[in-house]
């Protein structure tokens, strides 16, 4: 059986897109009750919204660019705010972010000022850039109720949602165009993000080309 500290922990999940971040941080989520801050997530409720800044987001997540930092910093800091509040914190988890290294280093400020710094690890989940454009070209999302159906695994068999019976589509910002321009963002922005984690000897690897179960293992005995 594997067992998480009781400690209080906030845990980093970096890599490329289609790594699979989003689904172990649900798999965490939901065994062990962390708080979840995901930017994508947070981008995507905010470019509901009628502002300038809220449309200029929808265009340039949709053209496969990444969100200037002040504006991803702001709807981080009022998350986190409200996340210091609750009595009963276990713990975060950060699904894919920072994404630069300006970020990187904001974040590890906000997690003194909030005085979590002696809490924090970083996950790197490592597939390869083929690999990673293997799974965007051909994961899909239920047209419906909006979940995600990852090419790894069982998902590829299905040809309609298992949760609502709604109908599998392409995401409209995985275009081959947009995939390569975030996966070339990665490399530029992203990695030396990595690299700054790996200097300070706070990153930890584990082999995303593996089945969801093998890495939800992995993740959880680096812990």
């Amino acid at each position: 059986m594997f067992h998480v500290s009781c400690f209080m922990k906030i845990i980093i999940l970096l890599g490329r897109q289609g790594s699979g971040k989003g689904t172990q941080a649900k798999l965490f989520i939901q065994e062990f009750k962390f708080a979840y801050l995901g930017s994508g997530d947070l981008l995507r409720s905010f470019y509901d919204g009628s502002s300038f800044s809220a449309k200029k987001t929808k265009q340039v997540l949709n053209a496969g660019g990444y969100v200037p930092t002040p504006v991803i910093f702001r709807l981080w800091m009022d998350k986190l705010e409200s996340i210091k509040e609750k009595s009963d914190l276990k713990g975060i988890l950060f699904d894919g972010s920072p994404r630069k290294l300006l970020e990187a280093h904001l974040l590890d400020q906000a997690f003194g000022w909030y005085e979590w710094e002696e809490y924090v690890k970083v996950i790197l989940i490592d597939i390869s850039r083929e690999e990673a454009m293997e799974r965007l070209t051909k994961r899909r999302i239920c047209a419906k109720c909006g979940k995600i159906f990852p090419w790894v695994g069982e998902s590829k068999r299905f040809t309609a949602c298992d949760v609502c019976g709604g109908e599998l589509a392409s995401r409209p910002d995985d275009t081959p165009e947009g995939i390569k321009s975030r996966l070339d963002l990665f490399e530029s922005e992203t990695m030396p993000v990595i690299e700054y984690y790996k200097k300070d000897s706070r990153l930890l690897t584990i082999n995303g080309e593996q089945s969801i179960e093998d890495v939800y293992r992995d993740l959880k005995t680096s812990l």
